[in-house]
């Protein structure tokens, strides 16, 4: 009896590890603009793992005073399965509100820019393929980026131009002085718009920086390593998608007339080797990201009602 006791409450200690370790890991993997803990949310969280923890402990503890006493057996295995699935709800609910929250985002955006032919899906197109470009990232680069934070900075790019005048955004020739100063406004104006959220503080400066120039003759003169990591790669996006949409004042290019642009680009505009490793992203997966940001843009297209069709 004493065997089957023990054995119980060794399977419950090893379930508690695990869901105490897939926990940590979870929470460690998951710290994003959507599920960041500060303050009094970030003591919860740690006393959260210090009770796991302590459930661990104690089952040890049982282990070693539990003599025949069946019951005491179950009683933990019950302890450690209840954890265990409460803990994978957990992760499920969490989940399913980032999904949620990303959509909500996207469409949100979405209405937005499709009231403007200049915008049009621009900013989704980025995300979509800044998300393309960290796939392809090495790991040593990966390590210092999270995934769910770059995916906010480049669809929030250009919030900021919201607070610029549309015929300013939207004149067909060439800028004067004091209308170029107020297009470079925007990166800030955006970092206003989101000072709200404050988990949002982490990606402030890649949104910032996100027209800093490889040479430093960007907006704010960064150069070189000097810029964020995710706003060189959230450029080499940006500009991508700049040459392939269609603006009021230009016609759409080809994908090997960007890929032309941008390798030219490379060492003073962009990031050398984030071109490198979007060029060798294959062709058909670039080229779904702009027939995917299309597709989601025809859905909010379908009852037309931008300005110039009311």
């Amino acid at each position: 009896m004493i065997i089957v006791v023990k054995a119980l409450i060794l399977c419950g200690i090893i379930i508690a590890a695990y869901t105490t370790l897939e926990c940590i890991s979870f929470f460690s993997l998951h710290r994003d603009v959507i599920t960041s803990f500060e303050g009094k949310k970030k003591m919860i969280l740690y006393a959260s793992f210090g009770l796991y923890i302590a459930t661990c402990l104690f089952f040890v503890v049982a282990m070693f005073i539990s003599r025949d006493n069946i019951l005491s057996g179950i009683v933990v295995i019950i302890l450690a399965l209840i954890l265990f699935l409460f803990t994978n709800w957990l992760f499920v609910v969490i989940t399913n509100v980032k999904s949620k929250t990303k959509e909500i985002a996207e469409s949100l955006i979405g209405m937005i820019e499709a009231r403007d032919t200049n915008l049009d899906g621009h900013s989704i197109h980025v995300m979509e393929i800044a998300m393309l470009i960290y796939d392809y990232l090495p790991y040593k680069y990966k390590k210092t980026i999270q995934c769910e934070n770059l995916r906010y900075a480049s669809l929030f790019l250009d919030v900021g131009k919201l607070g610029i005048p549309s015929k300013v955004l939207n004149k067909p020739g060439k800028l004067e002085s004091g209308e170029w100063d107020l297009i470079k406004k925007h990166t800030a104006i955006g970092v206003q718009v989101l000072k709200q959220i404050h988990s949002f503080d982490n990606i402030s400066d890649w949104i910032l920086y996100h027209h800093e120039r490889i040479d430093g003759n960007g907006y704010y003169g960064l150069k070189g390593d000097e810029i964020p990591l995710a706003s060189r790669i959230i450029a080499v996006a940006d500009t991508y998608s700049a040459i392939v949409m269609v603006r009021s004042y230009k016609p759409s290019r080809s994908y090997d007339d960007a890929i032309g642009s941008l390798k030219i680009a490379a060492g003073s505009q962009l990031d050398k080797e984030i071109v490198r490793i979007f060029c060798s992203i294959p062709r058909e997966k670039v080229e779904g990201c702009t027939r995917s940001v299309k597709d989601k843009m025809a859905l909010f297209l379908a009852n037309d009602f931008r300005e110039d069709n009311l």
